[in-house]
C-alpha cells in the first residue's frame, strides 16, 4: 500500500488535486441544510467547473447555474438537472441555445428582457423568467466583489419596478454576498423585504445567489436555517434558492508545485515555483489574499523570509512572505491549501507556462489523473 508521502511524490507537478473526502464532507452540510430548511442548492459554475467531480456533486445538489452559454451547456450536458443562467448582458445570437438549455432564465435589467421576451414566447422551451435586483446591501469591503456599489451595472434598484411586476416573470436573484456569514443572509433578506417586499406574493421563487460559506468552520448554520425557514413562513408561495460558489468545495484540495531555484536578497529568499499566481491562481492577486501553504508559517522576527515566485515573467507574480521549520531546496514540493473555487475556472495560458494538470485525492488514499495539458492546448487557443 502506498503510503501519503508516496502518492504526493507520484502526483506530477504542478497539478491541481481534488481531495474527495473534503469534498463529501461539505456536500454533508449542505445535504442537511436541504432537508432542515426550506431551500434548493445549485452548483455555481463560475466558481467550479470541474466536471469530473459532478457524479459526486450531483447526488446532493438540485442543479447548477450558470453565467454564459458555454457554462449552460456544460451543466446541461455534464450535471443535468435545473440549469439556471444569469448574465449582465447576453447576445442575440446566443439566446435560442441558452433557452435549449436551461430550465430558468435571469435578466439584469428590465430592458434585456423586454428585446428577449419575444424570442422566449417564439420558443418550443418554457424557462421560468427572473430578473436580478439589487438589494441595496453587500458586505463585501473589495470593490471588486462588491456588486451593490454606487452607480452599479448589475440588478434593478427598487425605483425601477413598480408595483406590478412586467407580465411573465416569476423570480428574483439578489447576489450580493461573498465568502459571507449567516447575519449577512438575515440582513440581506431584511433588505430584499424593505425594497421589494410588495412584489414578493407575486413571484414563485427567490434566488439567493452565492456567497453563503456555509462550509466554513465558524459559519452558524443553525442560524441560516432558523433565517431561511422564517422567511418562508413569511412568504410560504416562493422557491428558495442558494447558489454557492465557494462554499461547495471550500478547503476541498490543493495546487501542489515543486521549487525550481531559490534566489537568495538581503532582505527575502525568491522560491521560484513552477506555477504561476497570475495564470494559475489570479484571485490570489486580484483580492488579494495569501494562500495557506502546506507546512508553512507566519514569518517570526530574524527568522529566513521566503517569497513564492511565480513561474511567467510578469514582475508582480509572487507571494509572501513565509516561514518555514527546514530550509527550501530546490525539488522540494510546495502545496498552497484550498485551491478548488475560483483557481481552474480563472486559469490562462498567459507566457505559455506549463499549464497544472488536474487529478483527484480518491478517500481511499489513492490518486487519479484526469487531465495533463499540453503544447497543443496553448497552441490551438492562439488560432
Amino acid at each position: 500500500m502506498q503510503t501519503k508521502d508516496s502518492v504526493l511524490a507520484s502526483i506530477p507537478s504542478p497539478c491541481f488535486v481534488l481531495e474527495e473526502a473534503r469534498l463529501l464532507r461539505n456536500l454533508a452540510i449542505f445535504e442537511r441544510v436541504q432537508k432542515e430548511a426550506s431551500v434548493k442548492v445549485l452548483l455555481a459554475l463560475k466558481a467550479f467547473a470541474l466536471f469530473h467531480s459532478f457524479p459526486l456533486i450531483r447526488n446532493t445538489l438540485k442543479g447548477a447555474s450558470a453565467s454564459s452559454v458555454w457554462e449552460a451547456q456544460l451543466a446541461a450536458e455534464e450535471f443535468g438537472k435545473d440549469v439556471h443562467i444569469y448574465s449582465p448582458a447576453y447576445r442575440e445570437e446566443d439566446m435560442l441555445e441558452i433557452l435549449s438549455f436551461v430550465s430558468h432564465v435571469t435578466f439584469n435589467s428590465i430592458s434585456q428582457w423586454e428585446r428577449f421576451s419575444s424570442a422566449i414566447d417564439r420558443s418550443p422551451f418554457s424557462p421560468s423568467i427572473g430578473l436580478r435586483i439589487n438589494p441595496q446591501y453587500s458586505p463585501v469591503q473589495n470593490a471588486l466583489y462588491n456588486p451593490c456599489q454606487p452607480s452599479t451595472r448589475l440588478g434593478v434598484s427598487p425605483e425601477g419596478l413598480g408595483n406590478v411586476l412586467p407580465p411573465g416573470i416569476e423570480g428574483f436573484l439578489s447576489h450580493n454576498l461573498c465568502e459571507s456569514d449567516s447575519y449577512a443572509l438575515e440582513k440581506t433578506l431584511l433588505h430584499i423585504e424593505q425594497f421589494f417586499g410588495h412584489l414578493l406574493p407575486q413571484l414563485k421563487w427567490l434566488n439567493l445567489g452565492g456567497g453563503h460559506l456555509m462550509t466554513h468552520k465558524k459559519y452558524d448554520v443553525e442560524h441560516a436555517i432558523a433565517v431561511l425557514n422564517g422567511f418562508h413562513d413569511r412568504y410560504p408561495n416562493l422557491e428558495l434558492i442558494l447558489e454557492p460558489g465557494s462554499a461547495i468545495t471550500w478547503e476541498t484540495g490543493f495546487l501542489l508545485s515543486t521549487v525550481q531555484d531559490l534566489i537568495p536578497t538581503s532582505d527575502v529568499t525568491n522560491v521560484m515555483l513552477d506555477v504561476s499566481f497570475t495564470a494559475h491562481t489570479p484571485d490570489c492577486l486580484e483580492m488579494p489574499y495569501k494562500p495557506v501553504i502546506r507546512g508553512a508559517h507566519e514569518p517570526q522576527p530574524g527568522e529566513k523570509l521566503y517569497r513564492m515566485g511565480g513561474s511567467s515573467c510578469l514582475a508582480g507574480d509572487f507571494l509572501g512572505d513565509y516561514g518555514f521549520s527546514q530550509e527550501l531546496s530546490v525539488s522540494d514540493r510546495i502545496i498552497f491549501e484550498d485551491m478548488m473555487h475560483y483557481t481552474m475556472v480563472k486559469t490562462t495560458m498567459f507566457n505559455g507556462v506549463v499549464h497544472p494538470s488536474i487529478g483527484i485525492l480518491k478517500k481511499d488514499g489513492t490518486f487519479e489523473l484526469w487531465r495533463q495539458f499540453s503544447y497543443e492546448d496553448y497552441r490551438s487557443r492562439m488560432g
